[in-house]
């Protein structure tokens, strides 16, 4: 995040009508919802993830125990566990 001067970015009379509330201050405008992407959406991550644990939950179907999958996959059993019970 960058410290942009208010005088430089926005009218006068909006510096003039911020000041009547923080003087001299820190202030942090966020970014619009919209605009915004949750964890994982532009790097992929949240869908890799959901895809890994399909595979989990799919392979535990078809009788793998959670240990082998837990060594498999390289997570701890109670993640594997919370995995394959979860109602997703």
């Amino acid at each position: 995040m960058k410290y942009i001067n208010a005088e430089s970015a926005f009218p006068q009379r909006l510096v003039d009508e911020m000041q009547q509330y923080v003087e001299g201050g820190w202030v942090y405008v966020p970014a619009r919802r919209h605009s915004r992407k949750a964890w994982g959406e532009r790097s992929g991550s949240k869908e890799a993830l959901k895809r890994r644990n399909a595979e989990i939950r799919r392979r535990f179907c078809e009788g793998h125990s959670i240990e082998r999958l837990s060594s498999d996959y390289g997570l701890a059993y109670d993640t594997v566990k919370k995995i394959v019970y979860s109602k997703k």
